[in-house]
């Protein structure tokens, strides 16, 4: 089943791959589980969900690019974009107003989902 991208999709996806890819426009945090390997493992896994180009309609339905699965050296690594209000306490009044909003990006191991 192809997916079909509105304006609005389109927007917000580019905005999520910004915080993804270059780390502009929000925060990154990393769970427990992640942040206590080896740092050169996790700089591998950093670079290998910047480079992360295999959304598809059962981890993206909304062709937003907020969600992703992938292995690095045997471990399953998620990552998930979240958007919230600036005080990051609620959800995003409007995931469309970078102005608005502060996107996180949560890098987890898939065990910890």
């Amino acid at each position: 089943m192809a997916q079909t991208t509105s304006p609005t999709d389109t927007h917000v996806r580019d905005l999520n791959d910004k915080v993804r890819q270059h780390r502009i426009g929000g925060r990154v945090v990393l769970t427990r589980g992640l942040a206590a390997l080896n740092p050169a493992l996790i700089a591998k896994i950093d670079r290998a969900v910047r480079a992360f180009d295999a959304p598809t309609p059962d981890n993206d339905p909304y062709n937003e690019h907020d969600f992703g699965s992938l292995t690095v050296e045997g471990y399953v690594v998620m990552f998930k974009i979240d958007a919230y209000d600036l005080d990051l306490q609620y959800a995003s009044p409007d995931p469309r107003d970078p102005d608005v909003i502060c996107r996180v990006l949560t890098l987890m191991l898939a065990e910890e989902y």
